[in-house]
Protein backbone atom coordinates (compact mmCIF):
# COMPACT_ATOMS: atom_id res chain seq x y z
CA UNK A 1 0.00 0.00 0.00
CA UNK A 2 3.06 2.21 1.12
CA UNK A 3 4.87 1.87 -2.23
CA UNK A 4 1.44 1.90 -4.37
CA UNK A 5 0.50 5.44 -2.92
CA UNK A 6 3.96 6.51 -2.55
CA UNK A 7 5.49 6.09 -5.98
CA UNK A 8 2.23 6.89 -8.30
CA UNK A 9 3.42 10.93 -8.24
CA UNK A 10 6.11 12.82 -9.15
CA UNK A 11 7.50 16.52 -8.77
CA UNK A 12 9.15 19.31 -10.31
CA UNK A 13 12.39 20.16 -8.29
CA UNK A 14 14.35 23.34 -9.14
CA UNK A 15 17.79 22.78 -9.79
CA UNK A 16 18.92 25.27 -6.80
CA UNK A 17 15.57 24.71 -4.67
CA UNK A 18 15.19 27.09 -1.74
CA UNK A 19 14.31 25.84 1.83
CA UNK A 20 10.53 26.93 0.73
CA UNK A 21 10.23 25.64 -2.58
CA UNK A 22 11.43 22.18 -0.91
CA UNK A 23 9.15 22.74 2.11
CA UNK A 24 6.33 22.72 -0.61
CA UNK A 25 6.96 20.28 -2.82
CA UNK A 26 6.67 18.11 0.43
CA UNK A 27 3.45 19.17 1.27
CA UNK A 28 2.22 18.48 -2.59
CA UNK A 29 4.16 14.98 -2.20
CA UNK A 30 2.29 14.26 1.23
CA UNK A 31 -0.99 15.39 -0.16
CA UNK A 32 -0.96 13.54 -2.97
CA UNK A 33 -0.24 10.76 -1.15
CA UNK A 34 -2.84 10.75 0.95
CA UNK A 35 -5.25 11.64 -1.99
CA UNK A 36 -4.34 8.58 -3.71
CA UNK A 37 -4.60 6.36 -0.79
CA UNK A 38 -7.96 7.84 0.21
CA UNK A 39 -8.94 6.43 -3.49
CA UNK A 40 -7.08 2.96 -2.68
CA UNK A 41 -8.77 2.74 0.34
CA UNK A 42 -12.64 3.41 -0.91
CA UNK A 43 -11.65 1.37 -3.80
CA UNK A 44 -10.68 -1.36 -1.64
CA UNK A 45 -13.44 -1.23 1.00
CA UNK A 46 -16.00 -1.48 -2.10
CA UNK A 47 -14.55 -4.73 -3.71
CA UNK A 48 -14.39 -6.42 0.76
CA UNK A 49 -18.31 -5.20 0.33
CA UNK A 50 -18.91 -6.97 -2.79
CA UNK A 51 -17.40 -9.83 -2.08
CA UNK A 52 -19.32 -10.59 1.34
CA UNK A 53 -22.41 -9.14 -0.01
CA UNK A 54 -23.54 -12.19 -1.86
CA UNK A 55 -26.37 -13.67 0.51
CA UNK A 56 -24.04 -16.77 2.26
CA UNK A 57 -26.92 -18.03 3.43
CA UNK A 58 -28.52 -18.60 0.13
CA UNK A 59 -25.95 -20.82 -0.58
CA UNK A 60 -26.31 -23.02 2.00
CA UNK A 61 -29.62 -23.83 0.62
CA UNK A 62 -28.25 -24.48 -2.51
CA UNK A 63 -25.40 -26.40 -0.97
CA UNK A 64 -28.28 -28.45 1.11
CA UNK A 65 -30.31 -28.81 -2.02
CA UNK A 66 -27.45 -30.14 -4.29
CA UNK A 67 -26.11 -32.19 -2.20
CA UNK A 68 -29.68 -33.49 -1.59
CA UNK A 69 -30.56 -34.13 -5.69
CA UNK A 70 -27.10 -35.78 -5.93
CA UNK A 71 -28.24 -38.42 -4.30
CA UNK A 72 -31.32 -38.56 -5.75
CA UNK A 73 -33.37 -37.07 -3.22
CA UNK A 74 -35.89 -34.17 -3.58
CA UNK A 75 -34.78 -30.43 -3.38
CA UNK A 76 -36.11 -28.61 -0.29
CA UNK A 77 -38.57 -24.86 -0.39
CA UNK A 78 -36.28 -22.11 0.76
CA UNK A 79 -38.56 -20.85 2.87
CA UNK A 80 -37.87 -16.72 4.42
CA UNK A 81 -39.87 -17.49 7.22
CA UNK A 82 -38.02 -20.39 8.34
CA UNK A 83 -35.23 -18.72 7.44
CA UNK A 84 -35.80 -15.91 9.51
CA UNK A 85 -36.67 -18.10 12.52
CA UNK A 86 -33.01 -19.68 11.90
CA UNK A 87 -31.01 -15.98 12.33
CA UNK A 88 -33.39 -15.60 15.18
CA UNK A 89 -32.01 -19.14 16.39
CA UNK A 90 -28.57 -17.51 16.29
CA UNK A 91 -29.37 -14.51 18.33
CA UNK A 92 -30.39 -16.54 21.01
CA UNK A 93 -26.93 -17.48 21.46
CA UNK A 94 -25.85 -13.78 22.09
CA UNK A 95 -22.81 -14.66 20.41
CA UNK A 96 -21.06 -16.80 22.86
CA UNK A 97 -19.71 -19.33 20.61
CA UNK A 98 -18.77 -21.96 23.23
CA UNK A 99 -21.65 -23.38 23.95
CA UNK A 100 -22.87 -24.68 20.49
CA UNK A 101 -22.28 -28.35 19.80
CA UNK A 102 -20.38 -30.18 22.14
CA UNK A 103 -21.16 -31.87 25.72
CA UNK A 104 -22.05 -28.19 27.16
CA UNK A 105 -23.61 -27.48 23.97
CA UNK A 106 -26.91 -25.86 24.23
CA UNK A 107 -30.01 -24.98 22.51
CA UNK A 108 -33.65 -22.52 22.71
CA UNK A 109 -35.75 -24.12 24.01
CA UNK A 110 -38.96 -25.24 21.81
CA UNK A 111 -41.35 -22.83 23.09
CA UNK A 112 -38.65 -19.62 21.87
CA UNK A 113 -39.97 -20.42 18.53
CA UNK A 114 -43.67 -19.05 19.30
CA UNK A 115 -43.09 -16.57 21.50
CA UNK A 116 -39.64 -14.84 20.42
CA UNK A 117 -38.47 -15.99 17.09
CA UNK A 118 -41.77 -15.50 15.14
CA UNK A 119 -43.24 -12.16 16.36
CA UNK A 120 -39.66 -10.88 15.93
CA UNK A 121 -39.58 -12.11 12.07
CA UNK A 122 -43.11 -10.92 11.42
CA UNK A 123 -43.83 -14.84 11.21
CA UNK A 124 -47.55 -15.96 12.34
CA UNK A 125 -47.46 -18.46 15.06
CA UNK A 126 -50.01 -20.40 13.98
CA UNK A 127 -48.50 -21.09 10.46
CA UNK A 128 -45.23 -22.65 12.44
CA UNK A 129 -44.33 -26.23 11.45
CA UNK A 130 -42.58 -29.02 13.46
CA UNK A 131 -38.75 -28.22 13.14
CA UNK A 132 -37.34 -31.90 11.42
CA UNK A 133 -33.42 -31.23 12.19
CA UNK A 134 -31.10 -28.46 12.09
CA UNK A 135 -27.20 -27.82 11.82
CA UNK A 136 -25.86 -24.99 13.56
CA UNK A 137 -21.75 -24.05 14.09
CA UNK A 138 -19.80 -21.35 15.34
CA UNK A 139 -16.24 -20.25 15.21
CA UNK A 140 -13.72 -17.50 15.56
CA UNK A 141 -12.74 -17.11 11.72
CA UNK A 142 -15.15 -16.59 9.09
CA UNK A 143 -15.42 -19.10 6.15
CA UNK A 144 -16.81 -18.95 2.91
CA UNK A 145 -20.41 -20.92 2.43
CA UNK A 146 -19.17 -23.72 0.41
CA UNK A 147 -16.17 -24.42 3.16
CA UNK A 148 -18.73 -23.96 6.69
CA UNK A 149 -21.16 -26.42 4.93
CA UNK A 150 -18.57 -28.81 3.54
CA UNK A 151 -16.08 -28.87 6.99
CA UNK A 152 -18.19 -27.25 9.55
CA UNK A 153 -21.84 -27.89 9.72
CA UNK A 154 -21.80 -31.82 7.61
CA UNK A 155 -18.77 -33.72 9.92
CA UNK A 156 -20.40 -36.83 10.78
CA UNK A 157 -22.82 -39.10 9.77
CA UNK A 158 -25.16 -37.95 12.03
CA UNK A 159 -25.12 -35.29 10.14
CA UNK A 160 -25.38 -37.03 6.80
CA UNK A 161 -28.22 -38.64 8.11
CA UNK A 162 -30.03 -35.41 8.83
CA UNK A 163 -29.38 -33.59 5.70
CA UNK A 164 -30.70 -36.74 3.44
CA UNK A 165 -33.83 -37.42 5.98
CA UNK A 166 -36.91 -38.13 3.78
CA UNK A 167 -38.96 -36.00 6.40
CA UNK A 168 -37.94 -32.20 5.27
CA UNK A 169 -39.72 -30.64 2.78
CA UNK A 170 -38.39 -26.69 3.43
CA UNK A 171 -35.46 -25.21 5.01
CA UNK A 172 -33.98 -21.88 6.00
CA UNK A 173 -30.46 -20.64 6.56
CA UNK A 174 -28.93 -17.95 8.36
CA UNK A 175 -25.39 -16.85 9.02
CA UNK A 176 -24.29 -13.89 11.32
CA UNK A 177 -21.43 -12.64 12.90
CA UNK A 178 -21.19 -10.19 16.03
CA UNK A 179 -21.20 -7.22 14.62
CA UNK A 180 -19.29 -8.50 11.82
CA UNK A 181 -16.22 -9.31 13.40
CA UNK A 182 -16.97 -12.99 14.38
CA UNK A 183 -17.53 -15.46 16.19
CA UNK A 184 -19.53 -16.12 12.91
CA UNK A 185 -22.65 -18.38 13.42
CA UNK A 186 -24.19 -20.83 10.25
CA UNK A 187 -27.32 -22.59 11.10
CA UNK A 188 -29.80 -24.48 8.43
CA UNK A 189 -33.65 -25.54 9.97
CA UNK A 190 -35.59 -28.08 8.74
CA UNK A 191 -39.05 -28.67 8.74
CA UNK A 192 -42.07 -30.75 6.95
CA UNK A 193 -44.57 -27.68 7.00
CA UNK A 194 -46.07 -27.32 3.68
CA UNK A 195 -44.06 -24.71 1.51
CA UNK A 196 -45.59 -21.19 0.54
CA UNK A 197 -48.21 -21.49 3.68
CA UNK A 198 -45.94 -22.44 6.86
CA UNK A 199 -43.66 -20.09 8.55
CA UNK A 200 -46.12 -17.26 6.75
CA UNK A 201 -45.99 -13.73 6.92
CA UNK A 202 -49.23 -12.75 5.44
CA UNK A 203 -47.72 -12.05 2.22
CA UNK A 204 -44.77 -9.23 2.96
CA UNK A 205 -41.47 -9.84 3.47
CA UNK A 206 -39.82 -11.45 6.78
CA UNK A 207 -38.61 -8.96 8.92
CA UNK A 208 -35.03 -8.21 8.58
CA UNK A 209 -32.92 -7.59 11.64
CA UNK A 210 -28.95 -7.14 11.72
CA UNK A 211 -26.01 -8.20 11.62
CA UNK A 212 -26.65 -11.02 9.52
CA UNK A 213 -28.77 -12.41 6.89
CA UNK A 214 -31.09 -15.44 5.66
CA UNK A 215 -32.02 -17.52 3.04
CA UNK A 216 -34.84 -16.16 0.11
CA UNK A 217 -34.97 -12.59 1.93
CA UNK A 218 -33.71 -10.56 -1.27
CA UNK A 219 -31.41 -9.02 0.69
CA UNK A 220 -27.50 -8.48 1.32
CA UNK A 221 -25.96 -9.61 4.06
CA UNK A 222 -24.33 -7.37 6.65
CA UNK A 223 -21.17 -7.87 6.13
CA UNK A 224 -19.16 -10.18 7.77
CA UNK A 225 -15.71 -8.50 6.85
CA UNK A 226 -16.29 -5.62 5.37
CA UNK A 227 -15.77 -3.56 8.45
CA UNK A 228 -12.60 -5.05 9.97
CA UNK A 229 -11.21 -5.50 6.85
CA UNK A 230 -12.09 -1.13 6.21
CA UNK A 231 -10.31 -1.15 9.41
CA UNK A 232 -7.12 -2.99 8.64
CA UNK A 233 -6.88 -0.88 5.12
CA UNK A 234 -7.10 2.77 7.05
CA UNK A 235 -4.48 1.82 9.38
CA UNK A 236 -2.25 0.67 6.91
CA UNK A 237 -2.39 3.65 5.65
CA UNK A 238 -2.19 6.30 8.85
CA UNK A 239 0.78 3.90 9.44
CA UNK A 240 2.11 5.11 6.06
CA UNK A 241 1.06 8.42 6.49
CA UNK A 242 3.57 8.45 9.60
CA UNK A 243 6.18 6.85 7.97
CA UNK A 244 6.44 9.87 5.26
CA UNK A 245 5.83 12.39 7.96
CA UNK A 246 8.69 11.74 9.79
CA UNK A 247 10.79 10.89 6.56
CA UNK A 248 9.79 14.16 5.69
CA UNK A 249 10.43 15.87 9.53
CA UNK A 250 7.13 17.53 9.15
Amino acid sequence: TFFLCSTASFFYIPTHPTPTDIFSTEMAMLQWFLLLCIFFISASAAKVQTKVTDNPADKLVAAVNSNRTANKLSSLYSNPGLACLALQYIKAYGGDCKVVGGPDGKKPAESEFAQEFAPNCGVQASSLAQITGRFLACQSKYAEPSEAFNDILIRNTKSLDILYSKNHTEVGAAVSGSGGGGPYFWCVLFSNGKPKSSFSTGGVEPKVSRPGCFSGSNDQCSGANSFSQTIYLWTITVGASVVLLYALGV
